[in-house]
């Protein structure tokens, strides 16, 4: 198949930045990596970019793609070429790039290594030199943070850091839970305290760029979501995105309505409120401030209030109870209504082989037509 490509050419010493197009033929099952591959091979020598494992694995070859982070080794380029798109590839974001494709990837590893991505002692050892075992559940709160591979697609597509640089960023909050939900850590606490300081947690500004770009379903906002959860549930709410969060329930809870004039002296306390009047009366003269009391109280607010009841008294706090909400529409995308049984779903037309779990008991098979009679 013949596949075009426009490529940013950049030269970190001369500042020289030039979009290149390349016409190549190439097998139909290449991906962009594989594109690339030919263009430096036979096209271009100096077309600069990284690549390793090509199996979605090493996390080297994130780049652009139209303006998005991709893996290159995972971009499969055929319905692209049948649509006569000639896509531009660039380099990934908010971080340096030293020559076309290729990023400084310090920055990156800085902030990897400043959340210590490793376990801490403290953990009570099992005895007789025994290993030490996590039951599924318990893994279930950091399954999908293990799955990064350090691609850095997440921090090119984050508006945070492209607001503040110094803001840690989705892969390195990612990678925090990871060792925050591991039961074998010893420095859970210290670690939530770190993490709630500047430029930390409360930073995101929650536009799920990250969880889109990510390659391997990491979704690393959910990984921060479980962090500002379980940090609030251990008292570590000193933050004023804690402060906004917790006015957010008690505003729902009492009234049925966000309460935005209450939500600046609530989150940074009065007298912060009092010196941003100014401000307030600039914004109430264009209209954009709000009645000042809800006018009323919301019509079934006693739901929002039930709702409040359950989840405190009887449903799981901190992350567990992100990871139960993950759990439960991990379900409903595989298309378990709670109406049937697994075995029933994977018994569907074309649906996947059951996967065999050693020590799992087996259901009997289900037919969803009546077998023929022998």
């Amino acid at each position: 198949m013949q596949v075009g490509l426009k490529v940013w050419r950049f030269n970190s010493r001369s500042g020289e930045r030039e979009l290149q197009e390349y016409e190549i033929s190439a097998p139909e099952e290449a991906t962009l990596l594989d594109c690339l591959d030919i263009v430096k091979d036979q096209h271009d020598g100096t077309l600069a970019y990284r690549k390793s494992c090509r199996m979605m694995i090493c996390g080297s070859c994130g780049m652009r793609m139209d303006g998005a982070a991709v893996l290159a080794c995972k971009t499969r380029m055929y319905d692209i070429a049948q649509a006569g798109h000639l896509p531009v590839i660039s380099a990934m974001g908010n971080l340096p790039i030293v020559k076309d494709l290729v990023v400084d990837m310090e920055p990156f590893w800085e902030k990897f290594r400043s959340v210590d991505p490793y376990l801490q002692p403290g953990y009570e050892e099992p005895p007789d030199g025994k290993e030490y075992r996590i039951g599924q559940a318990r893994m279930n709160v950091i399954h999908k943070e293990a799955l990064c591979i350090n691609c850095g697609c997440c921090v090119s597509e984050c508006n945070s850091m492209e607001a503040d640089p110094m803001f840690l960023g989705p892969q390195a909050l990612a990678k925090a839970m990871r060792f925050v939900g591991d039961p074998r850590d010893g420095n859970k606490i210290a670690r939530l305290e770190k993490l709630n300081g500047e430029h930390g947690i409360w930073e995101c500004t929650r536009c799920y760029m990250c969880n889109e770009r990510c390659p391997k379903g990491v979704d690393p906002r959910d990984a921060i979501a479980k962090l500002g959860a379980e940090s609030m549930y251990e008292g570590i709410d000193r933050d004023m995105g804690a402060k906004h969060a917790k006015w957010f329930v008690v505003s729902a809870k009492t009234t049925g309505w966000l309460r935005e004039t209450e939500l600046v002296p609530k989150t940074q306390g009065v007298i912060s409120a009092i010196k941003q009047t100014r401000f307030a009366l600039d914004l109430a003269l264009k209209g954009k401030v709000p009645p000042p009391f809800p006018p009323h109280v919301a019509k079934d607010v006693k739901e929002s209030r039930r709702l409040y009841e359950l989840t405190t008294q009887s449903g799981p706090k901190g992350y567990m109870g992100i990871v139960q909400g993950e759990h439960a529409l991990g379900r409903l995308a595989h298309g378990h209504t709670g109406e049937e049984t697994l075995a029933e779903i994977y018994a569907r037309p074309g649906a996947f082989t059951r996967p065999f779990i050693a020590g799992e008991e087996l259901e009997a098979p289900v037919f969803l037509e009546k077998p023929p009679e022998r």
